[in-house]
């Protein structure tokens, strides 16, 4: 399909870039880069940080491709073997009562007001309209209001175990919207997406360790640690991926080289191929893939989900291996709202985003729980 429209698609996004060197002409800005990283106050060193450290990281993304080979027992490994559940036949009913149950031990750290809020509005409160329905999108969602609740729409499935991480990450994003419009005026109530994505994967992590330090079963610990790992190739490599991408073909833009398919397609596949490795094999075609991707339409918004999961594994570790004063950093975090710039937000929170660590912390931890991937599913 993509290959019958590729021209389409190619001048479709050339379309985009030329829109954004215009406004950035236009304004008076150096790059279309630094254009959109001024809403959010973040300077440029943030987004270069992150693709260095990722880059200084992707022999150990190289090692996860290698583990994922071997554990699916093929001589080489296709583009599409990347997606492959490693873990398989693993019994994760859990009901809706018992997710919640689950999700409240597991975000103890975070105090009783935290807990029995998120506790009521799971149940009682009915913030989530929970199951399935003839008629309703799929997907998930929490959408805040000032005055109002901050509801979620799921599609809760008993059986799916990333179902019980999407409550604990849509609850993430209702808690923020709850502190921060509990503490701050209409004005400085919504928070940016630089932020929220912290707030909904610090969640994840908290459950996460719940969940591996209370499972009785090798299995089911290989699962949600192989959840991890997968979350982490997807959402901080992968992302980081995309970013370089954007950031790449608007430097060319800039410079006066035009923007053709074949430049769209050599940069990204180049990309691909330094990202996944020299053994992941990719078939011709696969380097439309960037044509696909409806982000780029809003110009260097990846690199944020990059950045918010580094933030929410360091401040995940920070809370937990913490006390009374990390916690109360954390809830400050949630209670500023938009009051602040987001680095300057996070920095109260504990979490310097102008320096590499928090990513680096993040790369850390990925390559931690890869050897205990590795050594589970030999277990398994």
């Amino acid at each position: 399909v993509y290959e019958e429209h590729k021209h389409t698609l190619g001048r479709l996004y050339e379309g985009q870039i030329k829109q954004d060197l215009f406004r950035m002409r236009a304004r008076g800005y150096e790059s279309a880069r630094k254009m959109a990283l001024f809403n959010d106050d973040v300077p440029l060193s943030v987004y270069d940080n992150l693709i260095k450290s990722v880059h200084a990281s992707l022999p150990t993304l190289h090692r996860y491709y290698e583990i994922r080979r071997r554990a699916l027992k093929v001589e080489k490994l296709a583009h599409w073997d990347v997606y492959v559940p490693l873990v398989e036949g693993v019994d994760t009913h859990t009901s809706y009562d018992q997710a919640v149950e689950t999700i409240s031990a597991a975000l103890a750290p975070l105090g009783s007001e935290y807990v029995e809020t998120l506790r009521a509005g799971l149940t009682e409160e009915r913030w989530v309209d929970r199951y399935e329905n003839k008629g309703k999108r799929s997907g998930a969602f929490s959408s805040g209001s000032f005055t109002g609740k901050p509801y979620i729409l799921m599609n809760y499935k008993e059986d799916v175990l990333r179902d019980l991480f999407t409550l604990a990450h849509e609850g993430g994003h209702s808690m923020h919207s709850y502190y921060s419009s509990k503490n701050n005026p209409f004005f400085h109530y919504d928070y940016t997406i630089f932020e929220a994505e912290v707030a909904s994967t610090f969640n994840e992590q908290l459950v996460a360790k719940y969940m591996i330090e209370n499972a009785d079963d090798v299995q089911i610990k290989a699962n949600i640690i192989s959840k991890q790992v997968d979350d982490i190739v997807a959402t901080l490599y992968r992302q980081t991926m995309f970013a370089e991408f954007e950031m790449i073909i608007h430097q060319k833009a800039e410079e006066g080289e035009p923007i053709t398919l074949a430049l769209l397609r050599e940069v990204y596949g180049d990309l691909q191929r330094l990202y996944f490795g020299p053994d992941v094999e990719f078939l011709p075609e696969t380097n439309l893939e960037g044509l696909r991707i409806p982000h780029f339409y809003s110009p260097f918004y990846v690199y944020k989900y990059a950045t918010g999961l580094s933030a929410a594994i360091a401040l995940a570790k920070r809370v937990m291996e913490g006390g009374e004063e990390e916690r109360n950093q954390y809830l400050a975090f949630l209670s500023s709202g938009g009051s602040k710039y987001p680095i300057e937000t996070l920095k109260t929170a504990g979490v310097d985003m102008s320096t590499p660590k928090p990513v680096e912390e993040a790369l850390q931890v990925f390559s931690s729980l890869l050897d205990q991937l590795e050594e589970l599913l030999e277990l398994a």
